[in-house]
């Protein structure tokens, strides 16, 4: 099976599940309530694809501890890469947006573009089931991980902020929500990560990943000042 875009064209005019997979949450303001967004797919990809990679790294990775693993599929199940896969697959396209949404740039945003490939996901694997869930992540996903599923991912602020604190303190920082703002479908996150119960970093962004990291950034930048 090859999912391109001849076969996803087939699946919207078949599947409502399809077709609900790329229904935006801001869609649904304009087009009335009696519609479904794709949030619950969403939730579905989100784990469907979690135990996919997971799967795959533990085969694939036999020598690797726990934390080795959760590193890597950390890495590659991020916002970026869902959203670089989502726009090769040019999921774009095909999405409901409210005209705002659509206006701003909502068909390029990579976190609806994130959202938007496990929606897919969600519904490829309700539709046809866990093996041609796996053949899509293995066809659309995993290709662009090659070198790090090999030799594992370069480290991220995240990871070089816990070897720090684990050295210098023997306690490994926390991420807490500071605040949520923005409508639903296009929240922001203010995120602090805290060592010894003091608050180090802070960081915003549209999704708690991406502002988990810029507060780790924050809090390295921090700690080289005082190492000076």
């Amino acid at each position: 099976m090859e999912f391109d875009a001849s076969w996803l064209e087939q699946q919207l005019n078949l599947n409502k599940n399809f077709k609900k997979a790329f229904i935006h949450r801001s869609f649904l303001n304009e087009a009335g309530s009696d519609m479904e967004s794709n949030e619950r797919l969403e939730f579905l990809g989100d784990s469907i694809l979690s135990f996919i990679i997971s799967s795959y790294l533990f085969k694939e990775r036999t020598s690797d501890a726990e934390g080795d693993l959760t590193n890597l599929r950390s890495f590659i199940v991020k916002t970026k890469s869902l959203a670089g896969a989502a726009a090769a697959l040019n999921l774009g396209s095909y999405l409901k947006l409210s005209k705002g949404e659509e206006l701003s740039g909502g068909r390029d945003n990579p976190q609806i573009l994130a959202n938007t490939f496990e929606a897919l996901l969600g519904a490829i694997f309700l539709e046809h089931g866990l093996e041609a869930a796996t053949r899509f992540i293995q066809q659309s996903l995993l290709p662009l991980f090659g070198r790090e599923i090999k030799s594992g991912p370069p480290k991220d602020a995240k990871s070089y902020l816990q070897e720090i604190a684990q050295t210098r303190t023997k306690q490994s920082p926390k991420y807490k929500i500071l605040e949520t703002s923005g409508p639903d479908h296009a929240k922001q996150f203010s995120v602090g990560v805290f060592l010894e119960g003091r608050m180090i970093g802070e960081g915003k962004g549209p999704s708690k990943q991406i502002a988990e990291e810029q507060a780790a950034n924050q809090a390295l930048n921090q700690l080289q000042k005082t190492l000076r």
